[in-house]
């Protein structure tokens, strides 16, 4: 077990490694702030409609060195330098988390310095203590990406429960394959939102799963939209074309209706005025523009993290890194990545 540490009597630097899907990143946090965050997107992926596990998994393999170099390099610091190696152990795809946690445990090893694990979704939570304004606790964070949809209730930094989840598909995944659907490239979700912006939400209306308590369910919305284009194209072979921006505004006020219902709920039902939301999802224009016009009804006050930091990104792992390292909270060099990872 590795047992330095520099706790208490100097600052703290995290090097965090971030290798969950298709983005490779790494980033240096010092003291709480910030240095750098290097990201290396995987574009061979939009030819097959989706992330392809092995492809990503080769890919990171060729980033992961250049990328945590340029992130070392950028914020002027070197590796003799570091506290702590921090990288995302889970949930994730098993072949993506492999490169990046023995890379991490290769570097702990070889720099005697201590290794932590982070959750990926409690990562996502995590980021809105990068930069200003930052919620106070109790909070809600609604989490939303291409492979999960959470309500989080956030009590401390690092205590948090899921009150509620997708049972199915994840709202990120609701825009990508509705996307998919309408002949879009992938990944969908942004251009269902660039559509949406010149469509009538109203027109066209799409099935919502009722789903008791703060759950959700995004299979339906799904073969909801499936049908409806089935049947429109035996009448009109250019349905789709003609009526693309209305047709993402439909889809995309569906989703945004679902995932607000519940926020609404939970956030009445617990008393919480401080409502979040992370996640990839969280950069879609209709989702923010709905919670900032809930805000006004609810009183909430509402915080966003910067575009940046709403997808895939190390930086926020070393923000988790940094309180866990706070903690003392140390794991050793036999931990495993996990595909799937509860947050607790």
């Amino acid at each position: 077990m590795i047992s330095k540490s520099n706790y208490g009597c100097m600052s703290i630097i995290i090097l965090a490694i971030e290798s969950s899907c298709d983005e490779t990143s790494a980033a240096i946090l010092k003291d709480g702030r910030v240095l750098s965050n290097s990201i290396a997107t995987q574009e061979v992926h939009k030819a097959f409609g989706g992330v392809v596990p092995e492809l990503a998994s080769r890919a990171h393999q060729q980033n992961i060195i250049p990328v945590v170099d340029e992130a070392i390099k950028t914020a002027g610091v070197a590796k003799e330098d570091l506290s702590a190696i921090a990288f995302t152990r889970g949930p994730g795809l098993l072949g993506a988390l492999i490169v990046g946690t023995s890379f991490a445990k290769a570097l702990s090893l070889g720099l005697n310095i201590p290794l932590i694990e982070v959750n990926h979704m409690q990562a996502h939570i995590l980021a809105h203590f990068i930069e200003d304004p930052m919620p106070g606790f109790p909070f809600i964070c609604l989490t939303v990406s291409g492979g999960h949809s959470q309500l989080v209730l956030v009590k401390d930094y690092l205590v948090m429960e899921v009150i509620g989840e997708t049972r199915d598909d994840a709202a990120g995944e609701a825009f990508d394959k509705s996307a998919k659907l309408l002949g879009l490239d992938y990944p969908g979700g942004p251009l269902i939102d660039r559509y949406a912006r010149q469509g009538d939400s109203q027109r066209f209306t799409f099935a919502k799963a009722k789903i008791p308590g703060y759950d959700y369910s995004f299979s339906g919305l799904k073969t909801s939209v499936l049908y409806f284009l089935r049947q429109q194209l035996q009448q009109d072979g250019d349905f789709i074309k003609n009526n693309i921006h209305d047709l993402a505004a439909g889809i995309q006020k569906t989703i945004v209706e679902m995932l607000t219902e519940k926020l609404v709920l939970a956030a009445t039902d617990y008393g919480i005025t401080d409502i979040a939301i992370a996640g990839g999802v969280s950069a879609n224009s209709g989702l923010r523009q709905a919670i900032e016009d809930l805000a006004g009804q609810h009183q909430w006050r509402t915080f966003f993290p910067a575009f940046e930091y709403c997808t895939d990104n190390a930086a926020m792992i070393a923000m988790a890194g940094y309180y866990k390292y706070r903690q003392q909270e140390f794991v050793s060099l036999d931990i495993a990545p996990l595909a799937r990872m509860p947050l607790i």
